[in-house]
C-alpha cells in the first residue's frame, strides 16, 4: 500500500462513481486516489516567533498513569499511591517514579504540565481530542473519522506553513493507525484535503527490511516517463472536471506534484534510511518499533520534516502483558503491576531520555519540540483488579525543547491526583501552545467542509511554559 495514498479507510465519506472511475485512470501512475477534499486557509494577523522548527509528537495510546510516571503522590493512602515510590530528579521541582532513573536525570530539560483535564472517558473520543485539540461532539466510543471532524496538528501545520522544500513532507506519521474498534479520528487531514494528510508509513522501523519501496519507480519506468504520464493524466483530469467540478477534484494537482517531487528525491530516501545509524545508537533507543520510531523521528527532524507523530502502539492494550498501549485496567488477570514495570516503564525509560539527550547533543533540542502525552490519565484509586481505569479529570503532559522552559512544572493536581488544584489546562490549550511554538497563531482560521471559517484552536497558549 502506498503511503502517498494514506489508507482510504481513514475517511468515512463514500466515493462517487465518477471518483472511482477517475481513481482507476490514475492507476497508470501506480498510485491510488481516495476521495480528495481541499479547503483554503486564511490568516493575515501577526504571527508568533518560530521557536519550534520541528515537532516530535510521541502519542502514548491507551492513557499512561500520571501517578506511575510524573505526578506521584507518596503521601496518599496505599490504595491511591500504588507500590512505587518517587525519586528525586535533576530538577529540584520534580520527582518521578523510582523505576525511571535515566528519565529522572533529564527532568532539568523538560516542562511538566500536571493539570490537564477534560471529560471524555472513551478512547476514540479522548484520542481525537488529544490529537486535534478540539473537543469531539460527544463522548462516544463509536466516534469515527468524518469530514465534519477536525484534522490533526500536523495537517493543520501543513496547510498553514510555507513549504521550504517540495521534496520533503511537512507531516509524517507511523508505524500504526491507532484504533479502539474503529480507527480513531484526528490522525489525518479531514476537510483540509489529501494534500495535507501525513505521509503515513505502515512499516516497523525495527524491521531489518524496513525501507520505503514506494519511493522506487517500477522497473523500466523513469522519472521523465512518469512525468510524461502525469501530463497525460492532467489532460484527463481537466476533461473530467468539465463534467464534474466538485470538491473531489480539487487538490489533485498539488497532491500529485508532491508525490512526483518525493519520487525524485534522494533526500527523503536518506532521511528514512535508519540502517545508516550506528548500531550503538540504534541499541541506545531500543530495538522496539517505538524505540526505533523515536530514532527515526530525530532523523526526520534533521531532514526538515516539520511534524512527526510516532505512536506507542496501534491498540490500547488492556489485556496484553508484553505489547499494546497503556490501557491497564487489569482485565483477565493482566495486572497493572507488574506489567507496567516490565513493559511500559522500561520502554519509556530507554526512549525518552535517549531522544532528548540525542537532540541536545546534536544542537537540535532548542528548536525541536518533543511532546509526550496520551489521551487521559488513570484513576487515582486502584481498582479491584489491582490496576487503574480511565481518568480524564487530571493527568500530565510532558514538553521538552522547542522554546519551553527547562526543569519547570506548570499547574498542580490535588493530594490524590484526582483533579487540578492550580492552573487547569485543557487539550485546547495544549494545541494552542504547540501552534504558538511553531510560529502559528492559534487564532488562525481554516475553512471547514462547508466553506465556513473555523479557528484552529479555541484554547490559549500557555505562555508560562515558554522560555
Amino acid at each position: 500500500m502506498s503511503p502517498f495514498a494514506c489508507p482510504s479507510f481513514h475517511t468515512s465519506a463514500n466515493l462517487s462513481r465518477r471518483s472511482m472511475l477517475r481513481a482507476g485512470t490514475l492507476g497508470m501512475l501506480g498510485l491510488s486516489l481516495p476521495k480528495i477534499l481541499q479547503a483554503s486557509s486564511q490568516y493575515t494577523g501577526p504571527k508568533p516567533p518560530v521557536r519550534a522548527k520541528n515537532v516530535i509528537f510521541l502519542f502514548q495510546w491507551g492513557g499512561p498513569s500520571h501517578l506511575e510516571t510524573f505526578d506521584m503522590k507518596p503521601g496518599a493512602r496505599d490504595d491511591y499511591r500504588g507500590p512505587h515510590r518517587p525519586m528525586r530528579s535533576a530538577s529540584p521541582e520534580i520527582e518521578v517514579n523510582d523505576r525511571l532513573p535515566k528519565t529522572a536525570a533529564i527532568m532539568d530539560k523538560v516542562t511538566l504540565i500536571r493539570s490537564v483535564h477534560h471529560t471524555m472517558t472513551n478512547h476514540n473520543s479522548a484520542g481525537y481530542y488529544a490529537l486535534t485539540g478540539k473537543a469531539p461532539p460527544s463522548d462516544d466510543q463509536r466516534l469515527r473519522e468524518s469530514i465534519d471532524l477536525f484534522p490533526g496538528y500536523g495537517s493543520v501545520a501543513s496547510s498553514l506553513l510555507e513549504r521550504q522544500d517540495a521534496t520533503m513532507p511537512t507531516f509524517v506519521s507511523y508505524p500504526h493507525i491507532i484504533a479502539d474498534g474503529t480507527p480513531t479520528p484526528g490522525q489525518f487531514a479531514s476537510f483540509l484535503g489529501k494534500k495535507n494528510d501525513p505521509l503515513y508509513v505502515p512499516s516497523d522501523p525495527n524491521d531489518p527490511n524496513f525501507s520505503l519501496p514506494q519511493f522506487s519507480l517500477p522497473a523500466g519506468l523513469s522519472i521523465d516517463r512518469l512525468r510524461h504520464r502525469r501530463g497525460l493524466q492532467q489532460f484527463i483530469d481537466r476533461q473530467a472536471r468539465l463534467m464534474d467540478y466538485s470538491g473531489e477534484a480539487q487538490g489533485l494537482d498539488e497532491y500529485y506534484a508532491k508525490a512526483l517531487a518525493m519520487l525524485g528525491s534522494p533526500r527523503i530516501r536518506d532521511a528514512f534510511n535508519i540502517a545508516a545509524e550506528p548500531e550503538k545508537m540504534r541499541e541506545a533507543y531500543g530495538r522496539t518499533p517505538y524505540g526505533q520510531g523515536c530514532l527515526l523521528a530525530r532523523r526526520l527532524a534533521e531532514s526538515g520534516v516539520r511534524f512527526t507523530t510516532c505512536y506507542f502502539s496501534d491498540n490500547i492494550g488492556g489485556q496484553r502483558t508484553d505489547s499494546g498501549g497503556w490501557d491497564t485496567h487489569g482485565f483477565n488477570n493482566t495486572r497493572m503491576f507488574p506489567i507496567i514495570e516490565q513493559y511500559h516503564l522500561p520502554i519509556t525509560e530507554q526512549t525518552l531520555p535517549t531522544l532528548i539527550l540525542d537532540l541536545e547533543q546534536r544542537g537540535m533540542l532548542d528548536e525541536t519540540l518533543v511532546v509526550w502525552m496520551g489521551e487521559f490519565g488513570r484513576t487515582p484509586k486502584i481498582n479491584g483488579s489491582i490496576s487503574r481505569d480511565h481518568w480524564p479529570q487530571c493527568y500530565t503532559v510532558l514538553l521538552a525543547g522547542g522554546g519551553v522552559k527547562r526543569g519547570y512544572v506548570h499547574g498542580a493536581s490535588d493530594e490524590t491526583g484526582s483533579k487540578p488544584a492550580e492552573n487547569p489546562v485543557t487539550p485546547d490549550d495544549i494545541a494552542a501552545t504547540i501552534y504558538h511554538l511553531m510560529g502559528i497563531d492559534s487564532r488562525s482560521e481554516v475553512m471547514d467542509a462547508q466553506g465556513r471559517p473555523i479557528m484552529i484552536s479555541s484554547g490559549n497558549p500557555i505562555l508560562e511554559v515558554i522560555a
